[in-house]
């Protein structure tokens, strides 16, 4: 394994998840996550698009939080969005590759969410007061 993850801290207003990387020469790096980010890019099967091309395109999901981190052995942890989502394992490699590939996937998934009219905020804004 070229890469480990020693550390999480979800930040429940800002929505960011900070993952800390350690590599093969323990250096630590840090990468901060927005759950939105995290929610659509989700490695399950659902999202991925189950073995077609091109992934679902997931929409509405700026409000997102996560409500639950399980780890899942030592080698990826399982996130639980709000909205319901808990099947997607992260593993240590795959937020590896978030984190190298977060720009140019980040602006990948607002080009297709323009391309198919789509939105990034909640179908029905809900208030809690």
């Amino acid at each position: 394994m070229s890469i480990l993850v020693t550390k999480f801290h979800y930040h429940k207003k800002t929505k960011l998840l900070d993952v800390y990387f350690k590599n093969t020469s323990n250096e630590i790096t840090q990468s901060h996550f927005s759950t939105e980010f995290l929610r659509v890019y989700s490695p399950s099967a659902e999202v991925q698009g189950h073995g077609k091309e091109e992934m679902k395109l997931v929409t509405n999901k700026k409000q997102v939080e996560i409500n639950k981190i399980e780890a899942v052995g030592h080698y990826a942890v399982k996130l639980i969005f709000d909205d319901g989502h808990d099947s997607g394992i992260y593993s240590w490699q795959y937020l590896e590759y978030l984190q190298l590939n977060q720009d140019n996937l980040w602006q990948k998934y607002l080009n297709r969410l323009t391309k198919h009219n789509a939105s990034r905020d909640q179908i029905i804004p809900i208030r809690i007061q």
